[in-house]
């Protein structure tokens, strides 16, 4: 299980830190990504961390230099630290795990196992 929280209303050039809480598999054997689906968009991969034994870092384009993804093995957790943020950033944010894929897949949903339920990020003044 995976619950994405954290979420809310933050200004134009503000901070949000979204924590994924999972539990019920094996954490630290899995890769944990964060997607985010925008109102009449498709989902789009945002930033991956590979299993604990890498601790590898993923992210796309449009997060790179904003965003940071890290985990917390001790708590089962993984963090999204989003920066500067815009507008365009205002979308559901989403994490889900996933094991033995392409790390260059990470920015697609369907490579993902299993997901859990998200939380909304407005970006707005």
């Amino acid at each position: 299980q995976l619950q994405a929280c954290g979420g809310g209303l933050v200004q134009p050039g503000g901070s949000l830190r979204l924590p994924c809480v999972t539990s019920g598999f094996n954490f630290d054997y899995y890769a944990i990504g964060w997607l985010r689906q925008a109102p009449g968009k498709e989902r789009e991969g945002v930033a991956c961390i590979s299993s604990s034994a890498d601790n590898n870092t993923y992210y796309t384009e449009f997060a790179k230099g904003r965003f940071t993804i890290s985990r917390d093995n001790r708590r089962s957790t993984v963090y999204l630290q989003m920066n500067s943020l815009k507008p365009e950033d205002t979308a559901v944010y989403l994490c889900a795990a996933r094991q033995n894929r392409y790390e260059g897949s990470f920015h697609i949903p369907g490579t993902y196992d299993f997901w859990g339920q998200g939380t909304q990020v407005t970006v707005s003044s």
